[in-house]
């Protein structure tokens, strides 16, 4: 879809919400992804409390990838704008906002799953000067993140090591940090739009994938690939995010609402993508005979190696704000990491 008709049809939207205000105040909520996603799960939940906690004086209406269009971009332009004041943005959300990148590095993070779920929304990190001013210098306030399960890869051989991924030609989404880390691998990264992703596995255009598994089986990206492999390397992260004067503008008690709900999300989002990358694996091993590989921690440390540099390389692309959100993950992981008796297998060294 060009972009004129995205906007098109999402000023269509924003004129809904705008007759629909006459009777509640509607937040329109767009999402990355599709319905039967983790994504649309979390905004389902979402809604449900916010409508009941305003008691039905705010609705909540969500626009899952393909409603609003499918250009990614666009939906952060409409975020930009107002026309959608609250979304989802991850990966490619580093075009708008390079210092969101961070979430995209490897092996910084808890193995831990509501561990890093805890640590990326507390205030110590989310309500950093240096967190929030990267996004409200863009106009945009983070609100939450939330962690959809681990990012898996799938190729049609089996990875144990760097050198099995050497040259692979394997999906990334458009992060120029995720292709810096690839190529740390040894990979040939590619960018292909989600919604191409499935013909470009099929056809070889593409001889990797890197997504949760909910995500691998909700666009049956297993059925063209061989092996399935877990090398807890990051979790898919992605961050809520609010148009600037939009949330200002909420009244005190909204705004003290919203952030409530948020605190309430933490374990809810975690329990969600728990239970939906649990039973897609299921659907996976029921449906196909793909190949699933668990890398132990020498295969793992092997990774883990390669990714530390790619630190340098953030900052570096970045600079001193976004160096400043870094070091700030990186003492609540260490703080995190001494208050239990975990190894630090996976997490930052």
């Amino acid at each position: 879809m060009q972009i004129r008709n995205v906007m098109t049809g999402v000023f269509a939207l924003s004129m809904m919400g705008a007759a629909n205000s006459a009777l509640a105040d509607t937040w329109r909520f767009g999402l990355e992804e599709t319905e039967g996603s983790v994504q649309y799960a979390y905004a389902e939940a979402f809604k449900d409390l916010i409508e009941e906690k305003s008691d039905g004086d705010i609705t909540v209406q969500i626009l899952p990838y393909g409603v609003w269009g499918s250009s990614y971009s666009a939906l952060y332009d409409a975020l930009q704008g107002g026309a959608i004041p609250i979304s989802f943005g991850s990966g490619f959300l580093g075009g708008t906002v390079p210092e969101s990148q961070l979430m995209s590095l490897n092996y910084v993070m808890p193995n831990d799953q509501l561990e890093t779920a805890e640590i990326l929304n507390s205030d110590a990190f989310m309500q950093s000067d240096a967190w929030q001013q990267s996004f409200r210098s863009r106009g945009l306030v983070p609100l939450a993140a939330v962690p959809e399960g681990f990012q898996v890869w799938t190729a049609n051989k089996p990875i144990h090591t760097p050198e099995d991924m050497k040259g692979l030609q394997i999906r990334v989404m458009d992060n120029s940090l995720l292709r810096a880390t690839y190529q740390a691998y040894g990979a040939a990264p590619i960018t292909i739009a989600y919604g191409e992703l499935y013909s470009a596995l099929q056809q070889g255009q593409a001889e990797g994938n890197i997504q949760p598994v909910f995500a691998h089986e909700n666009m049956g990206f297993y059925e063209v690939q061989d092996d399935m492999i877990f090398a807890e390397q990051a979790q898919f992260i992605g961050n809520l995010i609010a148009n600037e004067k939009w949330y200002e503008a909420l009244s005190d008690d909204q705004q003290k609402m919203l952030q409530s709900t948020l605190k309430e999300m933490v374990q809810k989002g975690h329990d969600i993508q728990t239970q939906f990358n649990a039973e897609r694996l299921e659907t996976i091993k029921d449906k196909s005979d793909i190949n699933i590989i668990y890398l132990d921690e020498k295969e793992r440390s092997r990774f883990r190696e390669l990714a530390r540099p790619v630190r340098k390389v953030y900052v570096d692309m970045v600079g001193e704000r976004g160096k400043q959100a870094l070091d700030i993950l990186l003492k609540e992981v260490e703080e995190s990491k001494s208050g239990s008796s975990d190894s630090d297998d996976g997490q930052a060294t």
